[in-house]
């Protein structure tokens, strides 16, 4: 997913814990909630959709931390740059694959306007969870 341990609507916490946690089960209730809404999912509908969903949120968090422990390393020469840059390539790949592959999933279980929909929600609720990020004071660690 797109936002990570700065959601702020999604940390949890007691009020005696000053340090609250991102909750990746929050996160995905709060998104499949906004998804039903905006996209006008049926109960059927969401019973349906939202394991093939959820099975392709897995598989493209497992290439989010392959292209996130690229992001962390530090080459020392061109050549390592380059195998980086081509690494990274093959991943963005990988990811429109399984988009493609499960958007085609998708319509086996829902009408392709519906689709459309859920893909155009998960974009806005995603954009919203970053404008709410991005207009939170920040706290820790210069964030």
């Amino acid at each position: 997913m797109v936002c990570g341990n700065d959601c702020p609507d999604l940390q949890k916490g007691n009020n005696n814990d000053k340090k609250n946690h991102f909750s990746p089960e929050a996160f995905q209730k709060e998104l499949e909630a906004f998804i039903v809404r905006e996209a006008s999912l049926t109960p059927n509908e969401a019973e349906k959709f939202f394991p093939l969903y959820r099975e392709m949120g897995k598989k493209q968090r497992e290439i989010f931390n392959k292209i996130r422990h690229i992001n962390r390393t530090r080459p020392s020469d061109s050549n390592e740059y380059k195998k980086c840059v081509t690494e990274r390539d093959k991943l963005d790949i990988e990811l429109k694959k399984i988009q493609q592959t499960y958007h085609n999933k998708f319509f086996t279980v829902l009408s392709a306007k519906k689709v459309f929909e859920v893909l155009r929600a998960e974009d806005l609720f995603h954009r919203q969870m970053l404008n709410k990020r991005n207009n939170t004071p920040r706290t820790k660690k210069g964030r």
